[in-house]
């Protein structure tokens, strides 16, 4: 950062707009500024599951995705200065690989639950998606970064492993989705609630 931040308000976007980087103007609600604050959320979101897991190996890992996160947000502020990298990617498949070998096998569709930490991540995950969408939005119009397209993209599936693992740490089960289900229905003998 040049300059230190000596004030938290401004007044300048008191008007809808908000500053880019390079010292452009843009409107709050332009795709650009979606795309930056849902990857902010995401960081948030990560932030929130960073409380909850134990495992140090697992904390450095997702530390350094809100790092990259960052990285991005920043990426996405400063147009035509990309900062992500394939390489960050290709950390992430390392990592998930890595992950995911710890797991059984997927049978099965899997809900999100199974402790807070791993529902926490899935709300992360979630995020990831809709961060992605933001992107793809913005890329139908202006340049981006097919690196950090890829990034995002590959960051959910980590997310999803993560979660996964996060269950199984806590000594929950997986909520799994049964397709032939029988809804439950309330006791007849059960008593009323005031």
């Amino acid at each position: 950062m040049g300059n230190r931040l000596t004030r938290i308000y401004t007044r300048t976007g008191d008007d809808g707009t908000t500053g880019l980087g390079d010292g452009r103007r843009t409107g709050k609600d332009s795709l650009r500024i979606e795309a930056c604050g849902t990857v902010d959320e995401l960081n948030s979101v990560i932030g929130l599951v960073l409380t909850q897991a134990t495992s140090e190996e697992l904390r450095a890992c997702l530390v350094e995705v809100q790092q990259t996160l960052f990285d991005l947000g920043g990426e996405l502020s400063l147009p035509g200065q990309p900062s992500i990298q394939r390489r960050q990617t290709e950390w992430l498949e390392v990592w998930l690989n890595h992950f995911n070998a710890r797991l059984p096998p997927l049978e099965d569709f899997v809900l999100p639950g199974g402790s807070l930490a791993a529902a926490h991540c899935h709300v992360a995950r979630t995020v990831c998606r809709r961060a992605e969408r933001r992107l793809v939005a913005l890329a139908r119009g202006e340049a981006v970064n097919p690196e950090s397209l890829a990034y995002l993209n590959r960051l959910s599936d980590f997310l999803f492993v993560v979660a996964r693992m996060l269950a199984r740490m806590g000594g929950h089960h997986e909520p799994i989705w049964h397709r032939d289900r029988e809804p439950p229905r309330p006791r007849v003998d059960s008593a009323v609630m005031p």
